[in-house]
């Protein structure tokens, strides 16, 4: 269902710069949550916080320099940067609650204000929301400073969900599975806006991905499975680069035809 949720095309003749968004972005996104998560936990359990922190901060700043280099969409470049988003993101987030003692209910505020500024200016400064009119650098970057704020949300809501609210790691898979439809019903059946959807459904996301990482990755004394983040992070990896490499093909493959047009 979340495949309905399009945005009008721009006008613009600039090449998009980030991805479409088609069913296999929607998996890819869960996936890439779920990744986040699992990531995050594991790092932070096997090395030093402070190094795990720092280094991801690092590589998370690469992945995104090269990103924004590409001037246009390419699956791999964009994924790996979505992907460093959702580990330093997370890392960020668990430092304000583990470290600064927030609780969750006032960090996933403050989170969710911080995401409701990037939106105001972005529409101010832009005038537009809208994915396919991402074509210029500064659209870009606004774009990459909503979808970090998107993570950071998520998981204060997640773990608000989970444990503040003890909704528990599988209640709030489904307590999320089932969110998340409200926004693709409402787009196909109630006349929805499509980039309110799309931003609703994006951020519900998240909470979703790393319910469903937590609930798989964690301990049965604390209600997972007990599968382990290792192990979990290598699966949700290995599916990402399965499904990023059948888009890049996909997409290489339909360029020449697109180049051959007889209507053109």
């Amino acid at each position: 269902m979340l495949s309905t949720l399009r945005l009008a095309p721009s006008t613009s003749s600039s090449a998009v710069r980030v991805a479409e968004v088609t069913a296999a972005f929607w998996v890819i996104k869960g996936l890439s949550t779920a990744l986040g998560e699992s990531t995050s936990d594991y790092l932070v359990f096997a090395v030093n916080p402070v190094i795990a922190v720092l280094g991801a901060f690092v590589v998370f700043v690469i992945a995104l320099g090269l990103q924004l280099g590409r001037g246009r969409y390419h699956p791999g470049t964009y994924w790996f940067a979505v992907v460093l988003v959702g580990i330093f993101g997370t890392m960020a987030a668990d430092v304000v609650h583990v470290v600064l003692a927030v609780p969750y209910l006032y960090s996933s505020i403050g989170y969710a204000l911080i995401l409701a500024a990037v939106f105001w200016t972005w529409w101010r400064v832009e005038g537009t929301l809208s994915v396919h009119a991402v074509t210029t650098w500064r659209r870009e970057l606004f774009y990459w400073a909503a979808v970090a704020a998107t993570f950071a949300t998520g998981t204060a809501v997640g773990d608000l969900s989970a444990i503040t609210w003890r909704v528990g790691y599988a209640g709030s898979v489904a307590v999320f599975a089932l969110a998340i439809c409200v926004p693709a019903a409402g787009y196909r059946w109630w006349h929805w806006g499509p980039i309110a959807s799309f931003w609703v459904a994006y951020v519900l996301t998240r909470p979703l991905g790393a319910s469903v990482a937590d609930w798989t990755g964690k301990p049965s004394s604390v209600g997972g499975l007990s599968l382990g983040d290792g192990l979990m992070s290598l699966t949700f990896a290995s599916a990402i680069l399965v499904l990023v490499t059948l888009v890049s093909r996909r997409r290489a493959s339909a360029a020449p035809m697109i180049a051959t047009d007889p209507s053109d």
